[in-house]
């Protein structure tokens, strides 16, 4: 296989040659979706379809694509690091490039509720579905489940990912599930990060579909994560969000949750792509260390 080795030639393999993408997809080196020590570290690139660019307090820290790609392809050349989340734009300039060889894809769906909007609750599915995961060869998908009580629009999010999770299960495809009890303060949505509103929302979206064996939880480490973690027998992946504190603190914090039950791993972007000294590759390694310590230390 040829991959493109630069921006440049990614630009014109899309412009004149965009059925190598598919060909590159039939041959791409796959890998079970768990590996052998049961361990995940998967870095999330999905941010940008939603329309949120910020990342510690730079509201346009992932505008430039070029730059992102870098960054991820850095991050999924160390050591560790099993896959990455993104929708297609990201998937496919990462493929062409090279960098998802051996890797575990997670394909991102619902993008429709976009930062700052009117709609932002709407979490409708515009980038992957079910068959075009299958179809790709990818691993997983991956979608957010904002849930507000107030909103009657809610349900209708509800019964969409329940749908796709069907799909997914049907099919051998991990669906993971991202839930939050969301809603709007001030006309901006808002997500309870109480002990409370995280329990509640697992125990809701775990409930979704007609099997749930396949399904995989997506959630964001609060206070109380024993108590997180009791309500759901689902493996389950850590988020990171855009950490705001110094990083030692979001750091221990990932520590404490990754000793709990049915915790398998972290599935972290902003934190690890932009941290606060810019080293992308020393981000990436802490998080390493800390999803697979043992091998750190046999090291």
């Amino acid at each position: 296989m040829t991959f493109a080795r630069n921006h440049d030639e990614v630009r014109d393999v899309r412009t004149f040659e965009p059925q190598r993408i598919a060909a590159l997809l039939r041959n791409r080196r796959r890998r079970p979706f768990v590996p052998a020590d049961g361990r995940l570290m998967i870095v999330a690139a999905d941010h940008p379809a939603r329309g949120a660019l910020a990342a510690r307090g730079r509201s346009d820290a992932m505008a430039s694509r070029p730059e992102l790609l870098d960054r991820l392809v850095t991050a999924l050349g160390r050591p560790g690091v099993d896959g990455v989340l993104a929708t297609a734009d990201i998937l496919e300039d990462l493929l062409l490039l090279g960098a998802l060889e051996g890797k575990v894809v997670v394909s991102s769906m619902n993008r429709g509720g976009l930062a700052g909007s009117v709609f932002e609750m709407d979490d409708r599915m515009t980038g992957y579905d079910v068959a075009g995961t299958a179809e790709a060869g990818f691993e997983a998908i991956k979608m957010l489940t904002r849930i507000d009580l107030e909103d009657p629009a809610t349900v209708n999010t509800l019964e969409t990912c329940a749908q796709v999770v069907t799909d997914a299960n049907r099919a051998g495809i991990v669906a993971m599930v991202e839930p939050f009890l969301s809603r709007r303060v001030d006309g901006r949505v808002v997500n309870d990060l109480s002990t409370e509103a995280v329990v509640k929302s697992v125990h809701i979206a775990q409930g979704l579909g007609a099997s749930s064996a396949y399904t995989w939880m997506k959630l964001p480490v609060v206070d109380g994560m024993e108590r997180v973690m009791e309500a759901t027998t689902l493996p389950t992946l850590l988020l990171g969000g855009d950490p705001t504190g110094a990083p030692e603190e979001t750091y221990a914090s990932w520590k404490d949750a990754l000793e709990l039950p049915s915790v398998r791993g972290l599935i972290v972007g902003r934190a690890l792509l932009y941290p606060a000294d810019d080293d992308v590759a020393t981000a990436v390694d802490t998080a390493v260390s800390l999803v697979r310590p043992q091998e750190v230390a046999a090291a």
